[in-house]
């Protein structure tokens, strides 16, 4: 089961999925909003994009071009909630949050 935040919509987890499949995870803003299972825009697509990497599922290497994280794949398998930011996985959930604000004072009880 994944462990989806409120922010989330259908399209992240096409987006994600779609990334997945690729070896290296590496994906255009273009080629997914021209994939047969992506139906909106390529707007939309982009800002899904950035909003999946604001939250660290994606981590942007050019301008359009994303490629997915750990934490990305780890939400596709239900490993890892995107809400909590947090490792589901015993041996990962001891180290602590690992999400976007890992280190901070909200991220650490504050």
């Amino acid at each position: 089961m994944r462990h989806s935040a409120s922010w989330q919509n259908l399209w992240d987890d096409r987006i994600l999925e779609i990334a997945s499949l690729d070896d290296d995870g590496v994906v255009s803003v273009g080629d997914l909003s021209n994939h047969d299972l992506i139906r909106t825009s390529r707007s939309t697509v982009s800002r899904r994009c950035k909003k999946l990497a604001e939250h660290g599922l994606f981590r942007r290497v050019a301008e359009g071009v994303y490629v997915i994280t750990d934490e990305g794949r780890g939400y596709l398998e239900g490993e890892y909630d995107v809400d909590q930011g947090i490792w589901l996985d015993q041996n990962q959930a001891e180290d602590g949050p690992t999400g976007p604000d890992a280190g901070t004072e909200e991220a650490n009880g504050a």
